[in-house]
């Protein structure tokens, strides 16, 4: 690398006699002194400025740069004077994938990152600045598996930003970082009490639900997307092809959780409280894009519908419907007058699905069957998440033993 650094106060002139002096310049007294200056590996000339008294300053930074270029670390000063928030935005833009997915990103960098990280040069980043931030995130209320998504997120940024040459090092990578804490919570089932107080609490339209999620297992978002034609009576038998969520704030069908469509066992006692509904409750058409809001429509013959004929709407069902339900099992507290209901996140519908893991477990049903019919990827994560309801080995010993020597 040719660099040198160069002198703004001083010139150097040929005298009257041949001989060279310094002189002052123009600039002399005014803004940095010294420039450090070099070729970068792009072959344009780039600059570093130093105030005066601090040419030694500017010499060991011109031969830490050209270390860097040996070593294979080097980092163009523009590039790392681009912002957190300026190279996240870009990055976003840039990524492919479900629409949906970058929509939720951006939007939880926006309310959580950039605010804190966001005018902050890439370059500039340390350690420390990622420990403070996860602080701050802890202290706004901001934790568990939703804190850790959000710090994935950045992480992702950052190394994306040390890939395109903004940073030598992804300050997430640092040992004394440590992601955001997920308490690991054991899911405590509904008593069948429970199950059945909440249902008969909810209006009329809407108590099948819960046979269909305690009873097959499926998440709130496949319940309100259920189409007729996925109710197979011949053979018994649910398929779970789709379920109804948001997408950049507007309703659309969609795959199942993760695009995994599963076929479900679909009870007598459900499939009968079900042909009941739709006796009651003829099933409506409906019609959505598919995937994204301008996907595709499509239409489903929907077995839950308001009474409008709408789809069920997430927000309004769980706070009208379901948590006063909730209310009047006795699950919630009365709300005060112009307040809120309580927060029920271990309450909403997956406990329902909960409710329904517990009851295969307790019949001897094995965890892979079971992650098949709850439409998890990983039979581990439904070990993980159910094990402590699995029936104890030691009690099936005893069982075992006392049925061999009995016997006589």
């Amino acid at each position: 690398m040719a660099g040198h650094v160069q002198d703004r106060w001083y010139k150097t002139e040929a005298g009257p006699d041949g001989k060279t002096k310094r002189v002052r310049t123009d600039r002399y007294g005014k803004g940095m002194r010294y420039r450090a200056r070099y070729v970068g590996p792009d072959g344009t000339e780039k600059s570093q400025s130093f105030p005066d008294r601090q040419k030694r300053q500017a010499e060991e930074w011109l031969a830490q740069t050209a270390a860097d270029m040996s070593r294979g670390r080097y980092i163009d000063p523009r590039a790392a004077r681009v912002t957190f928030r300026q190279f996240a935005e870009k990055w976003l833009q840039e990524r492919s994938g479900d629409p949906n997915t970058r929509a939720s990103i951006g939007s939880q960098l926006r309310i959580h990152a950039f605010p804190y990280l966001g005018a902050r040069p890439l370059g500039s980043f340390q350690p420390g600045h990622i420990r403070t931030w996860i602080k701050q995130l802890e202290e706004n209320g901001v934790r568990g598996s939703y804190a850790k998504t959000i710090y994935s997120n950045v992480r992702s940024v950052l190394s994306a930003a040390v890939d395109d040459g903004h940073l030598t090092r992804n300050p997430c990578s640092a040992r004394s970082v440590k992601a955001p804490k997920i308490e690991t919570k054991r899911v405590a089932p509904w008593t069948i009490e429970r199950v059945f107080a909440v249902r008969a609490a909810l209006p009329g339209r809407f108590q099948r639900m819960v046979d269909v999620g305690g009873g097959c297992g499926l998440r709130q978002g496949e319940i309100f997307a259920i189409d007729v034609d996925q109710l197979d009576f011949d053979s018994d038998t649910l398929h779970v092809v789709q379920q109804l969520k948001y997408s950049e704030y507007r309703l659309v069908f969609a795959p199942p959780k993760g695009g995994k469509l599963r076929d479900v066992p679909l009870p007598g006692p459900i499939a009968d409280a079900v042909q009941a509904h739709m006796k009651e409750f003829p099933p409506v058409a409906v019609t959505l894009p598919w995937g994204t809001p301008n996907g595709e429509l499509v239409t489903k013959r929907l077995l839950f519908t308001q009474v409008n004929g709408d789809p069920v709407r997430r927000p309004s069902f769980n706070n009208v419907h379901w948590k006063t339900a909730l209310v009047e099992a006795g699950v919630l507290p009365e709300r005060q007058r112009g307040e809120r209901h309580a927060q029920a996140r271990e309450h909403g519908m997956h406990a329902l699905r909960h409710f329904y893991a517990s009851v295969l477990l307790d019949a001897g049903e094995n965890i892979k069957a079971l992650s098949e019919y709850l439409g998890h990827h990983d039979p581990g994560f439904t070990l993980r998440t159910y094990t402590h309801l699995m029936p104890s080995s030691q009690e099936r010993t005893r069982k075992a033993v006392a049925a061999i020597f009995e016997a006589p």
